[in-house]
């Protein structure tokens, strides 16, 4: 449990899910970019999630693909998307990692008009499950029927997947009961009985396996849900129209990243331990996503559907207006 603690403030995965702490690093612009454009603004404040999926970015900044461009980009640690919506809406922040959850809730809400900047995650197989105490008589996800499982945050990414295994196994989603309890503290919650099963994410979930001898009952990023998209990089609808060189400038410098952190796990690696608190022999053998360069609409509109099936959006979304046009 000490390793998971000392992980909380780096690792509420942008799932939905709020990160913690606060801070800031930038990188220092110089010359404008190769657009021939006047950039409308050269400093940016990103909002970040200290999680592996904000890689790209700070690995644009160590290699100075920003300061190519002629842009600075300031970082914030933020919260869950939804509690910096008035700065998007005030232009004090330019743009924010999201989860798609969170992306279509806010739009679906009315809130904000929001389009995905460049996508940054898809599932892959381990990264995120359903777990029980090593001794426990649940053996399959037919066997969670009736029983409680933990979810990090009510209705986002956790409770999706897992439904749509549940039914899978003959379930229906209220078969279960979930419970909200911080990733942090899921780890107690199973050892004391407090829960029957977590929904874990990594680094949680190797810790979990590690320090309780905890047992998968479902890969929650297979079968049903596999690949499913789970964030990008989020801006509104005004600040793209309102900034086109600059936005331009900064998709470039954030897709030559994303190229990279697809290609070169070593290049994350580097990166994780200097924005979160995930030491770099953990970083290094956590399971991650997958870096692709652009989001699959297939599969994002399957998102959308599950989660306005389940109740969790008004209605069913249309993913492919939720998308920025693709940026020079």
């Amino acid at each position: 449990m000490k390793f998971a603690r000392a992980c909380v403030a780096g690792l509420a995965i942008a799932l939905g899910l709020a990160a913690c702490g606060g801070g800031s690093t930038s990188s220092g612009a110089a010359e404008p970019g190769g657009s021939g454009s006047a950039l409308e603004k050269t400093t940016l404040t990103v909002g970040v999630v200290p999680v592996p999926s904000s890689a790209p970015l700070f690995i644009a900044q160590k290699r100075g693909f920003f300061r190519e461009e002629g842009l600075t980009v300031k970082t914030e640690i933020i919260q869950a998307p939804q509690a910096v919506m008035p700065k998007i809406m005030n232009g004090s922040m330019d743009a924010f990692l999201t989860s798609y959850v969170s992306l279509l809730a806010i739009n679906d809400s009315g809130a904000a008009k929001l389009k995905l900047f460049q996508h940054s995650q898809e599932a892959a197989p381990g990264m995120a499950s359903v777990v029980v105490p090593k001794n426990s008589p649940i053996k399959t996800a037919a066997d969670l029927k009736g029983k409680t499982i933990a979810v990090n945050v009510l209705k986002a990414l956790g409770q999706t997947v897992t439904n749509a295994h549940l039914e899978q196994a003959g379930l229906a989603p209220t078969d279960a009961k979930y419970v909200a309890v911080p990733f942090a503290d899921q780890l107690a919650a199973l050892s004391s009985g407090q829960v029957d099963a977590a929904w874990l994410v990594e680094p949680f979930l190797t810790a979990a396996k590690s320090e309780l001898g905890a047992v998968e009952v479902i890969d929650t990023m297979s079968g049903p849900t596999a690949s499913i998209p789970v964030d990008g990089w989020g801006v509104s609808e005004a600040w793209l129209t309102k900034n086109p060189n600059t936005a331009a400038a900064f998709h470039r410098a954030l897709a030559r990243a994303q190229l990279i952190a697809g290609s070169d796990r070593g290049a994350v690696n580097e990166v994780i331990p200097t924005y979160t608190q995930i030491p770099a022999d953990t970083a290094a053998s956590i399971k991650l996503g997958v870096y692709s360069m652009e989001v699959d609409k297939a599969k994002l509109q399957k998102l959308g559907d599950l989660l306005a099936g389940y109740g969790y959006l008004k209605r069913k979304p249309d993913v492919t207006q939720q998308i920025a046009a693709t940026l020079g």
